[in-house]
């Protein structure tokens, strides 16, 4: 079991990013839009917390799409396909913390505008440190000639988001570094992920996290 605590300078949290999740695609935010943003992503990297517990489990495929995790057994075509040839995953949950959520809190009743800013800066600073931290793990096992997958969550295509519950479980991430889940299998802090990453002794083209694996293909925010 690795933990791991990141200072808020490795996390740059990226502008387009955050405008993708306001619904702007590819274009600009200006005048005081744009400054609005800028403000919100300065105070979110002011009270980031970066923390993650990860652990290497063995996997087997058992029959049809049947894979044995190494913590737990799932049927899932989609964690199948992605997990193909690989023999050991990654399993880690990552948080920024608390302070955004606050924020949001905050924001909500006073000033509604600003707290849909800070959802979307939290977003973006979640799946920032998500990439931060596969790339660090990532190095670790290329000196041990395996290469990753892309990333893969509970609740992306046919993966159970009841899955949280054995994350949680074998991870300990309450104790570990502060990560609760609600009976509804929801995260807090909000800004929280779970995710797998396989790999193999088989480089591939492109090991970074997308939308390839989620079959919820009208998502307004989806990559591809």
């Amino acid at each position: 079991m690795q933990i791991e605590k990141h200072r808020a300078q490795s996390i740059k949290i990226p502008k387009d990013e955050v405008l993708r999740y306001l619904g702007y695609g590819k274009n600009t935010a200006e005048g005081r839009s744009g400054v609005l943003i800028d403000e919100c992503i300065r105070a979110v990297t002011a009270v980031l917390d970066c923390r993650a517990c990860y652990a290497e489990f063995d996997i087997a495929k058992k029959d049809g799409n049947l894979i044995d995790l190494g913590f737990t057994a799932v049927h899932s075509e989609a964690l199948t396909k992605n997990l193909d040839g690989c023999d050991k995953i990654v399993l880690f949950t990552a948080t920024i913390g608390m302070e955004t959520d606050r924020l949001i809190q905050k924001y909500s009743q006073v000033l509604p505008s600003r707290a849909v800013v800070f959802q979307a800066v939290g977003a973006a600073a979640i799946e920032e440190y998500c990439d931060f931290l596969s790339c660090e793990i990532a190095e670790k096992y290329a000196l041990r000639d395996l290469y990753p997958r892309p990333r893969f969550s509970p609740g992306y295509g046919d993966f159970p988001i009841s899955c949280q519950k054995n994350i949680f479980d074998v991870l300990d991430c309450t104790r570990k570094i502060g990560v609760m889940l609600t009976d509804g299998m929801l995260m807090m802090p909000s800004k929280s992920v779970s995710a797998i990453i396989g790999f193999s002794k088989e480089r591939t083209s492109c090991a970074e996290s997308d939308c390839s694996g989620c079959g919820k293909t009208d998502c307004a925010f989806r990559r591809i």
